[in-house]
């Protein structure tokens, strides 16, 4: 018979850090883009089939809720973006110690949220 054994420590166990959290945002970035890519693949289609079909899709994005999809399909882009640079830059082996993770983590958060305000504000302006 097969000895029991611990399993092995759950999320409920931990609890959430820095690190774990914008490594499961990244992931959950990537598959937004993912998403987001096949939309905005729909809409290159819907612009090559001409102005009725267009003007079907550039009125869903102008709706309240389209533009919401577009800053978080912007906002997903930008993370996403910046963590991969941060996951290059450990990949060269600089920012490796744990003061340096969250550093970088935290300018991850700022890069994200400045950019993507400026991006909004251009697109608004």
């Amino acid at each position: 018979m097969a000895r029991q054994r611990p399993l092995s420590p759950h999320l409920q166990v931990y609890r959430p850090q820095l690190t774990s959290m914008m490594s499961i945002t990244h992931r959950a970035t990537g598959v937004t883009l993912t998403t987001g890519t096949m939309v905005l693949a729909a809409w290159l289609v819907a612009v090559a089939l001409g102005g009725e079909t267009y003007a079907m899709i550039a009125l869903a994005v102008a709706h309240p809720l389209g533009q919401f999809v577009l800053f978080g399909y912007s906002a997903a882009l930008i993370y996403h973006a910046m963590n991969g640079i941060r996951h290059l830059f450990w990949d060269l082996g600089f920012g490796l110690t744990i003061p340096e993770v969250y550093r970088s983590g935290h300018i991850v958060l700022f890069l994200t949220f400045l950019l993507t305000a400026c991006l909004w504000l251009a697109i608004l302006a």
